[in-house]
């Protein structure tokens, strides 16, 4: 029996290896053609975004995070070969969690994870760490560039109940990055780092939304039945760590209006009048503009004293140590505009083989 249970695509797979507290972490892509020149400067870029240490607000471990290719790549071109290739941890703190060897971290993998397997890597969450999503932003940053005439932006749209309530189009998404919490609008910027700064002195976490707006998509991407663009951009940002909630479109506000109000009303151009669909309709890109949203739950490791159990299902008590995210919404911002292009490049591909 195949088991690639470490394995993101269809035509475009990234298989993925390491742990948080390894020496390092790493993947492998097959299915990537021949003849891109690759621009290296905006991989690191893409991680630069993701990696730990860059703001108050996040976790203060210290990792360049710079990307290593073993293969696939010759003279700045992929050759259409397995792209190999290595990002070196440098700043493991293993000590913080030797405290928690023998007893399981609420709302954290270690439970599921020792129960599975019959053992577990406490460091950081081992194989479970949000560590393992800098390989993602790595197959995301090159299918960027692979289908370098869409555009994707993802943006913070909530902090807890501080809500960005303007309409996607009237924000200057250019604003993204002008700041720590990367939301486009400056004043709700600042509440929003407030709030997690106000969390984090507490000793607690804070969860939010990202929102992701992908534009100039083709029309034709995605695969009836079980392999609907929906699905499987559902499928790529639920596994995000931390993510409880995808909705495309309109969403479960959708669910508040009538079919006569909702269809989205073609107009001479095959364009719509609206995008309740969030440019999906029978699984298949329809052209229009994608827009989806992902909810991320506070982060589950807290400065906190908790109840828990050991591993003999005695009741014991934990508190975290540790460099830990209050709120991991703003560095999945690069991570879900990552596993997007991933999951667009492969269905382009694929799209390549459907008609004469």
């Amino acid at each position: 029996m195949s088991t690639m249970f470490n394995e993101l695509g269809r035509l475009l797979k990234l298989t993925t290896f390491g742990e948080s507290h390894g020496m390092a972490i790493g993947g492998v892509i097959d299915g990537f053609p021949a003849g891109l020149t690759v621009d290296f400067e905006k991989i690191q870029h893409e991680l630069n975004r993701r990696k730990p240490g860059q703001s108050q607000i996040v976790t203060q471990r210290k990792e360049d995070d710079n990307v290593e290719f073993l293969s696939g790549i010759f003279e700045g071109k992929t050759t259409g070969q397995s792209i190999g290739f290595l990002i070196k941890n440098t700043n493991q703190r293993s000590n913080d969690y030797e405290h928690n060897t023998q007893i399981f971290r609420p709302s954290h993998a270690d439970f599921s994870y020792f129960h599975k397997y019959g053992i577990r890597d406490p460091r950081g969450g081992g194989r479970s760490s949000a560590r393992e999503t800098a390989n993602w932003v790595v197959g995301g940053a090159l299918a960027k560039q692979l289908i370098s005439g869409v555009k994707i932006q993802a943006f913070v749209s909530s902090v807890g109940e501080i809500l960005l309530t303007e309409n996607i189009y009237d924000l200057d998404l250019t604003e993204t990055e002008t700041n720590a919490v990367r939301c486009p609008d400056r004043k709700i910027a600042e509440k929003m780092i407030e709030k997690i700064m106000e969390i984090k002195k507490q000793g607690d976490t804070i969860g939010g939304t990202v929102t992701c707006l992908i534009q100039n998509v083709p029309v034709g991407l995605g695969e009836p039945i079980f392999d609907k663009l929906s699905a499987r951009l559902a499928h790529a940002m639920m596994s995000i760590n931390a993510a409880k909630g995808f909705e495309i479109g309109s969403g479960f506000e959708g669910t508040k209006m009538k079919g006569s109000e909702h269809n989205d009303i073609f107009t001479e151009n095959g364009k719509t009048l609206t995008n309740y669909s969030g440019g999906v309709q029978g699984g298949i890109s329809n052209g229009m503009d994608i827009v989806f949203k992902v909810a991320f739950k506070p982060v589950a490791t807290i400065m906190k004293d908790q109840q828990t159990i050991d591993e003999n299902g005695n009741l014991a008590h934990i508190q975290g140590r540790g460099r830990h995210d209050p709120c991991v919404v703003p560095r999945a911002v690069p991570i879900i505009e990552a596993l997007a292009a991933w999951t667009l490049a492969d269905f382009w591909l694929l799209n390549k083989t459907r008609k004469l």
